[in-house]
């Protein structure tokens, strides 16, 4: 038996361990000359520069499952308790931290006093809260409602919903919470905030991502002897099912497809395709990253959100980057929209007089670098309406799979989804192979 996973990301990644493990042969199959997809390294001089901020939660257990397969989980770094610094222009950090009360207690004090609300906000917010614990995110009904109007109708109003419950939704879902599915939302605040006690408790990588995802992987597939091809073309999938790799046919027992939705779309055969075909009204959100560097330290921790800024959250990647003097911020700009096409000039007459508004210490601070990422596609766009066209792992040819986070996977477009997209596209394909075992053994009982 042998299998074929297209695309190199965390889902195929997650796919090709989870088969290899089960005793199953894989070629995985990437068009770029590393592993990683979406998260990955370059240089830029001396600094070694992840093309974005990727952190995750506690409650994010297959994406851990899958460090720990790689080795690597060593590598992050998550905090004791849930403590997010909140930045404000103008006033003293706020802050939102977990107590050591049981769930659904334990950010009851957190919200009672959270200072960029006023009281009444405040208690308006846990009334919020706890109707949302009481939705069922999967809901057919929850993904037609906007987050914003949901929470409008129970009391949130417009600063609440930027300054509270957008801070972890627009990263979350990579959306402004007003535009947001309902559905997910929901998901995401019982899930993290509102589930176990430390299940929103911050993970970040401690070293590049390259080091983390893509280097653990490409010796961990060859270790248990599988085989990667990099800077690979696919040109075409079939039903038998073939996958032609620069022009060369390769058989495959099973495939999975492990690509963007764009490009299962073009790649898959049409008879393996829903019909009618909806994934392109999944569209794509980006995300722009500006990173800032300064001659001197001006962030005294790892990570902040701010409020009342265009500045969403910002990271301290002095040490994972190798920077040697000064200090390395990244800003990380969620439902960019606005800033995907901007000039990096008027980026950095936006954003380096923000950071001086909100950070003292940077106002006299020298910027020696600025440079900005942008991830122009960088989820499917997590908008009412989106659960409905994402599809299951399955097609409707035998043999084929679908894995990527804008599958059905129940989570958002995250790497915690898109680690569970390869696991469900393993179990399925090895499903599958046993099947014609299943049929050999009857016949030789019967005989």
């Amino acid at each position: 038996m042998s299998v074929v996973i297209v695309g190199g990301g965390l889902a195929g990644i997650s796919a090709a361990i989870a088969l290899q493990e089960s005793g199953v042969p894989v070629t995985l199959v990437e068009s770029r000359p590393w592993l990683g997809g979406a998260t990955h390294s370059f240089g830029r001089g001396d600094l070694c520069v992840d093309n974005g901020q990727h952190v995750f939660l506690r409650c994010c257990s297959a994406y851990q499952g899958l460090l720990r397969r790689l080795r690597a989980e060593h590598l992050v770094d998550v905090q004791d308790r849930f403590d997010v610094p909140v930045l404000r222009p103008g006033a003293r950090p706020a802050r939102l931290r977990r107590s050591n009360l049981p769930s659904p207690l334990h950010l009851l004090p957190a919200l009672a006093g959270y200072a960029p609300l006023p009281a009444m906000d405040r208690l308006r917010a846990i009334r919020a809260a706890a109707g949302i614990r009481r939705l069922d995110p999967a809901d057919p009904a929850l993904d037609a409602v906007p987050a914003g109007s949901w929470l409008a109708e129970h009391g949130q109003r417009p600063w609440a919903r930027q300054a509270l419950w957008g801070l972890f939704l627009t990263s979350a879902l990579n959306a402004e919470v007003d535009d947001a599915a309902m559905g997910l939302s929901a998901m995401v605040c019982r899930r993290a905030l509102f589930g176990r006690a430390d299940a929103a408790d911050i993970g970040l990588p401690l070293v590049p991502l390259e080091e983390l995802h893509g280097g653990p992987a490409l010796r961990r597939i060859a270790e248990m002897g599988g085989t990667v091809r990099l800077k690979a073309k696919v040109e075409a999938v079939t039903t038998d099912p073939k996958v032609v790799v620069d022009g060369v046919p390769v058989a495959a027992d099973a495939v999975i497809m492990a690509v963007p939705h764009e490009a299962a779309a073009r790649l898959l055969p049409a008879q393996a395709l829903p019909d009618p075909l909806r994934w392109h009204e999944l569209d794509a959100s980006p995300i722009v990253n500006v990173h800032v560097v300064y001659d001197r330290k001006v962030l005294d921790r790892p990570f902040a959100a701010a409020v009342g800024s265009p500045v969403q959250w910002v990271f301290d990647r002095t040490a994972v980057s190798g920077l040697r003097r000064g200090q390395y911020l990244a800003i990380s700009l969620s439902a960019a929209d606005r800033w995907i096409d901007m000039p990096t000039a008027e980026l950095r007459a936006r954003f380096v007089p923000e950071l001086r508004r909100l950070l003292p210490a940077a106002r006299g601070a020298v910027v020696r670098d600025l440079f900005v990422t942008r991830e122009r596609r960088a989820t499917f766009r997590q908008c009412p309406g989106s659960a409905s066209v994402r599809p299951s792992a399955a097609t409707r040819a035998p043999g084929l799979f679908l894995a990527g986070a804008w599958t059905d996977t129940g989570w958002p477009d995250t790497m915690e989804g898109a680690v569970r997209s390869g696991l469900t596209a393993a179990r399925l394909v090895r499903r599958h192979l046993e099947r014609p075992q299943d049929r050999h053994m009857e016949g030789v009982r019967s005989r």
